[in-house]
């Protein structure tokens, strides 16, 4: 009777398909008798060309006393603990890559990129821009650098994680300027009783602005316009009603 059976295993690089074989079939990696389906491909910037590596494990059970995804229940835990871990690791990884490689087009010098997962989302700092060069006027050039690695992380890892991208707190600096916008705002339209609109604004700062404002219940607030930049129009209750 023939115990051998033939799995696949995929990852970003042959040896990331290894260690998820020897994570998936509790066998150490030097023990695996593997095939190189497809060896994988960064593409550039994980935007044009990418292939993720295939192998195939050739597993014999008699060899083991355990057959393939069968662990206790403590054992369960710790493995995918450890495989959680491993890929939070390898998703920041490859979103601080991405951007430093981009920043080494550009070039920035001296900036120097730390990356950490906060509720679900990759964040990625950059310190040492004191000119505010990847910054931009109203965090434009940010932004751009934002979308741009998000597109290339997600199609990297080929899964949908959002990534953030700050520059000497500029985000949080930006979030205390426009709350207190919003809220001067805010006081001129009710005491004029006429609708203002903001400047063009991107979509988060848009939701900085109506969130600011959306518990005054003299207050309504709407944008105005296409496209990405769009304008938020702050009008008095009376006017809305």
């Amino acid at each position: 009777m023939d115990d051998r059976g033939t799995y696949e295993f995929v990852g970003k690089t042959t040896e990331e398909a290894i260690k998820n074989a020897s994570l998936e079939l509790n066998i150490p990696e030097e023990e695996l008798d593997i095939d190189i389906i497809e060896p994988g491909s960064a593409g550039i910037f994980g935007l044009v060309g990418t292939k993720k590596a295939k192998i195939k494990v050739i597993f014999n059970s008699s060899d083991k006393s355990e057959t393939p995804r069968k662990e206790d229940g403590d054992s369960k835990s710790v493995t995918t603990s450890s495989m959680e871990k491993e890929t939070d690791s390898q998703d920041l990884n490859t979103a601080k890559d991405i951007l430093e490689r981009i920043l080494e087009l550009i070039p920035a010098e001296e900036v120097t990129v730390t990356a950490e997962k906060i509720d679900g989302k990759l964040n990625l700092n950059m310190t040492g821009d004191t000119y505010g060069l990847l910054i931009g006027r109203k965090g434009r050039t940010l932004d751009a650098l934002q979308y741009l690695v998000n597109r290339a992380v997600n199609k990297a890892l080929d899964k949908r994680i959002r990534v953030v991208i700050d520059s000497e707190n500029y985000r949080q600096r930006r979030i205390k300027s426009l709350t207190q916008l919003a809220l001067k705002m805010g006081d001129k339209v009710k005491k004029a009783q006429k609708p203002m609109t903001t400047n063009l604004l991107n979509s988060h700062d848009r939701r900085i602005v109506h969130l600011t404002l959306k518990e005054d219940t003299g207050l309504d607030t709407s944008s105005r316009g296409d496209g990405m930049l769009k304008k938020v129009l702050i009008i008095p209750q009376k006017a809305a009603n």
